[in-house]
């Protein structure tokens, strides 16, 4: 049974994530990054999906809610501090991430730990230290499970427990690329340096459509 569920999430996962990946990737030389997400029309008007209102606890036991990243473009992803697998490398590649946009302001990064009880705030800190993670950029959170579930289906993202997978969780190595208006732009495999490397380019791009639209920065 939990193979089964394993395929299914894959599957709907790389069918309504993955293809969008691809269009992402066609639409980037045009210096138009797509909206993903399911969109609906109201009152004649086009309304996108929109991550919702969200609170949660940074590694310095602080709050994070929705007003941190008001008008900002930031870069989220699912892990956990305990994770045997790929959770490594993608710190290894969210570092480059925070080491490429340390100077830019607009920028932050928000990455959720999905085993909520090990991963309190003191363990995350020391991960955080161990990393030489700047904590006023990027901020691993936590919180209670169905709240890190909920907002992991929010953004498009295989998040399960499963006893079977290393560590006890199966989740994606995906980041995902996140608009001053709470509107996904782009999925990125996080274990791949190229795919990052499109990543900030396509964060260049965001910056730029920012300052057209007469925002920060």
């Amino acid at each position: 049974m939990l193979m089964a569920l394993d395929r299914r999430i894959g599957f709907v996962f790389f069918i309504g994530v993955g293809i969008l990946v691809v269009l992402s990737a066609c639409q980037s030389g045009s210096k138009i990054l797509p909206i993903l997400g399911q969109k609906k029309i109201v009152d004649g008007d086009t309304v996108f999906h929109q991550i919702p209102d969200f609170t949660f606890i940074n590694q310095d036991s602080l709050p994070v809610t929705q007003e941190l990243v008001e008008g900002k473009i930031y870069v989220t992803d699912f892990f956990f501090t305990s994770c045997p697998s790929i959770c490594p490398k993608m710190s290894q590649q969210m570092l480059r991430i925070q080491e490429r946009f340390k100077e830019e302001a607009e920028v932050l990064l928000l990455s959720h730990s999905i085993d909520p009880t090990y991963d309190t705030p003191e363990v995350l800190s020391g991960y955080a230290e161990k990393l030489e993670i700047d904590t006023k950029k990027w901020h691993l959170l936590t919180g209670n499970w169905k709240d890190i579930y909920n907002i992991s289906d929010e953004y498009l993202a295989v998040v399960a427990k499963d006893s079977t997978a290393p560590g006890g969780y199966l989740h994606s190595g995906h980041f995902l690329l996140v608009d001053g208006n709470r509107r996904i732009r782009g999925a990125y495999d996080g274990t791949q340096a190229k795919q990052v490397d499109r990543l900030m380019n396509d964060m260049d791009v965001l910056l730029e459509e920012m300052l057209a639209e007469g925002g920060a920065p």
